[in-house]
């Protein structure tokens, strides 16, 4: 595998996880977009922009998984603070079952239960 393979894995993963990682910064409390990118930001993997989430933000709303209200703000304009609808909090938790049996399945290949390592 070549350099830019395993970057390119590292996008398609993050991708595929990243909805799902928004929604559980979601699931106890209200969070604003610029909030949300910090977060993500602090954990290693998970870097990401503004430009990434908000698109992301919009989606998850359209899709019913996320509702928003506005926010005075003591530092500037009124926040969009984002929260999670029933929906939402149903497909946080399917995906973290699926999540659980899938990393599980991969971790039996590569880690503890290779017999050959």
């Amino acid at each position: 595998m070549e350099q830019g393979d395993a970057l390119n894995l590292l996008t398609q993963m993050r991708r595929g996880a990243l909805p799902y990682c928004v929604l559980a910064l979601l699931r106890d409390e209200q969070r604003y977009g610029v909030e949300i990118v910090r977060l993500l930001g602090e954990v290693d993997g998970m870097v990401t922009s503004e430009g990434t989430i908000y698109p992301l933000l919009s989606r998850l709303r359209r899709q019913g998984l996320v509702e928003t209200t506005w926010r005075e703000s003591t530092a500037g304009p009124p926040r969009r603070y984002y929260q999670l609808t029933a929906a939402g909090h149903q497909a946080l938790d399917a995906f973290a079952g699926e999540w659980e049996r899938f990393s599980g399945a991969v971790e039996h290949f590569i880690g503890e239960g290779d017999p050959k390592r």
